[in-house]
């Protein structure tokens, strides 16, 4: 439960830097004479920074802070259910979203976050309806993450077409997505599309090195799959290695075994 939770918190967008100078009296320590909306958007931005650290109790006192000048505020509500989230109260955690839903059924970055919140709780059909709405708001700074979840949704539900055409969707906004160009190698293969998955490789390959990030033991099954569909074995041999050494417990050296017993 925990490392759900963990990567929940990491598809939420954090505002670490809170210019309090302009809104924050020196002589008594409070809001003085401050707009109730800049008010409200410093105590909202407070409570995401203390949910980032894990520090509740500071994040709470934030919400309430908030709720006091706006208790109808849907992102007041929406922060609550990542609270509740972290904090394994999944009632409540569902129950906050939607509610901050209800208030606004246009705020996609909390429908993004409900989203999360229900692939990461195996609900994934719900995950995908919710992401399905993301995606429509074209001002949505979040869509090509967007795109990439409701793509992985819809693998959970075997939905391979409906998966293609998301993390399509999401590098035409954003080519720099890596997992997608992986998941869309790995739909190539059971499409028996090589040229597909050849092609979504190579570009998996190059934003890997670009942005340093170390091959996992999915992603180099994957190249094991995609050289013997070639007929590369050297390739092949190579990748096998690299997943020997790195990842010996794993599932997909374990495969690889069999693969070679075969």
């Amino acid at each position: 439960m925990v490392n759900k939770m963990q990567r929940l918190a990491g598809l939420i967008i954090i505002l670490l830097s809170v210019m309090l100078s302009s809104c924050v009296s020196e002589t008594t320590g409070g809001f003085s004479q401050a707009d109730p909306q800049e008010t409200l958007d410093v105590y909202l931005q407070l409570a995401l920074g203390y949910v980032e650290q894990q520090d509740f109790a500071q994040a709470r006192r934030h919400l309430n802070n908030a709720t006091a000048i706006d208790p109808n505020n849907s992102d007041v509500y929406g922060i609550w259910g990542l609270v509740y989230t972290l904090e394994g109260d999944l009632g409540l955690a569902d129950e906050s979203f939607l509610r901050a839903l209800r208030l606004d059924p246009e705020n996609s970055q909390v429908r993004n976050n409900y989203a999360a919140f229900l692939f990461s709780n195996n609900r994934y059909q719900e995950a995908y309806d919710q992401l399905e709405q993301v995606v429509e708001n074209t001002e949505y700074t979040g869509r090509s993450q967007a795109f990439e979840n409701m793509g992985l949704a819809a693998l959970q539900l075997n939905q391979l077409d409906d998966a293609n055409f998301a993390f399509n969707r999401a590098l035409q906004l954003n080519s720099n997505r890596i997992r997608s160009t992986l998941e869309l190698a790995d739909i190539g293969l059971q499409q028996e599309n090589i040229q597909q998955s050849g092609r979504y490789y190579q570009s998996f390959l190059t934003l890997r090195q670009f942005f340093n990030v170390q091959q996992s033991a999915r992603s180099l099954w994957i190249g094991i799959k995609l050289e013997q569909a070639r007929g590369m074995n050297n390739q092949m041999l190579e990748y096998g290695a690299i997943l020997a050494e790195l990842y010996p417990d794993s599932p997909e050296h374990e495969l690889y075994q069999q693969l070679l017993n075969d």
